[in-house]
């Protein structure tokens, strides 16, 4: 009798399971489990390993700085490693001005609409209170990150206990109304967003993930989407709030991409990769405006109302703070520029393959989207998820995926060689193939 496990999996059918994987050691881009088998990351534990599992300058770090204080609070204390990679942070956000640091994205973004709320309190605006964003982007898992990303085949279980939220149709350029173009209909988007900025004064803040949307269906926006958007917002007195938690550091292929997409929030949030995928840590940063609008006397009450335990922990913030210089002397950017043209060059056999209905694809993330019928676009389904069947198909060749429904995410460490993403690619292939039947 195999021995009963206590813990309890996320997003996770558990009757589907007699056991689990167990993973006990990492090997540059390559999980190593109980049995000595190997798998190649490709979904980066989760989309954050940047440079595989044993990279021995950010071990250092850990241990360099478990030294000297692990943990130290920040409730009145600072620390050197929290001041430094503050500085750093703000050194590569253009327009911003100060960091709040958290333990992870859903908290980043808890805290991004709290900022954004209290700002107009303290502007004497108790009017704006209401979220807009568009349908299908996702925020995290706890309830104020639902209400404004709500994804209905996350959330729909909670639907009754969120708040209120406006929420703009916003299909994958796979799902669009017939006869229209991806521009197109994203055009006709901004149009909705313009309408309803005019009509209504009460919105507080537009909410986005910048570059795509990821956990949603790997929807990649149009080249000057989110740059209008960001002007729309300045136009009509809107906060833009920007979700980088996945998006950003690389895995879109720009270090920030909101740069990238030529936009200008007034609050944005890294995780993820921010510590290269080694300890849990986010960021929130805001633009001097957001700041200042703070500060005050104590009696006025205007100061932030929000913190956590572990906020700024040195250890996370040395880790961090070391992953950043890594990316420097590697030139990881423009790596992943080059790296990214393998997934380019494999799109078309990918394509190919009769149960493949989409491909989407920028920077090192790959939404490969599996059908029954191309011609009606009827999703694939089989009697257990399609995430334990792609997964046990994959692991039998030699990597690790996991879906998003019927999507196969290709999400690999970000300074994977060519020849491992050719790797993957290739399994990935005979994965779905396999399938098939």
């Amino acid at each position: 009798m195999k021995p009963q496990s206590s813990v309890w999996h996320p997003y996770t059918q558990m009757s589907e399971w007699d056991s689990f994987t167990k993973i006990v050691k990492g090997q540059g881009m390559w999980l190593i489990d109980s049995n000595g088998n190997r798998l190649l990351d490709g979904v980066a534990s989760m989309w954050c390993n940047v440079w595989g599992h044993s990279k021995k300058e950010l071990i250092f770090a850990i241990k360099k700085q478990s030294e000297k204080i692990v943990h130290s609070s920040l409730f009145n204390l600072t620390n050197d490693q929290a001041e430094s990679l503050a500085k750093r942070l703000v050194g590569i956000s253009p327009h911003m001005h100060k960091v709040f640091y958290s333990d992870d994205g859903s908290t980043a973004m808890e805290i991004s609409f709290k900022m954004a709320l209290q700002y107009w309190q303290n502007k004497g605006e108790k009017n704006k209170s209401q979220f807009a964003t568009l349908q299908n982007g996702y925020h995290g898992d706890t309830f104020g990150a639902m209400s404004v990303g709500y994804v209905p085949g996350f959330f729909s279980k909670f639907k009754n206990q969120l708040y209120k939220t406006i929420q703009i149709p916003f299909a994958n350029s796979y799902r669009l109304p017939s006869n229209t173009t991806p521009k197109e209909y994203q055009d006709q988007r901004l149009e909705k967003i313009e309408k309803l900025f005019s009509d209504n004064d009460k919105i507080a803040a537009f909410v986005m993930e910048s570059g795509a949307q990821i956990a949603g269906g790997v929807n990649i926006y149009q080249d000057g989407f989110q740059e209008k958007i960001s002007k729309l917002c300045k136009k009509h007195g809107v906060l833009l709030i920007l979700d980088e938690i996945a998006t950003g550091f690389g895995r879109l292929g720009s270090l920030v991409e909101y740069v990238s997409q030529n936009s200008k929030p007034d609050i944005v949030s890294y995780g993820k990769m921010l510590t290269g995928g080694y300890i849990t840590m986010a960021a929130t940063l805001v633009t001097k405006n957001i700041y200042d609008s703070f500060l005050g006397k104590y009696s006025d009450m205007r100061h932030i109302y929000h913190g956590h335990t572990f906020t700024g922990n040195p250890l996370s913030c040395a880790v961090a703070n070391e992953n950043l210089s890594l990316y420097d002397k590697a030139n990881l950017i423009k790596k992943i520029q080059k790296t990214s043209k393998v997934f380019e060059k494999r799109v078309p056999e990918i394509l190919d393959i009769k149960t493949v209905g989409d491909v989407r694809h920028k920077g090192m993330l790959m939404g490969i989207e599996l059908v029954r019928d191309k011609s009606k676009k009827t999703p694939v389904s089989f009697k257990k998820s399609t995430n334990k069947v792609v997964f046990e198909e994959a692991k039998k060749n030699g990597i690790y995926l996991r879906t998003l429904g019927n999507i196969v995410m290709l999400v690999p460490p970000l300074a994977i060689s060519e020849s491992e993403l050719n790797y993957l690619i290739d399994r990935t292939i005979l994965t779905i193939k396999n399938i098939a039947g």
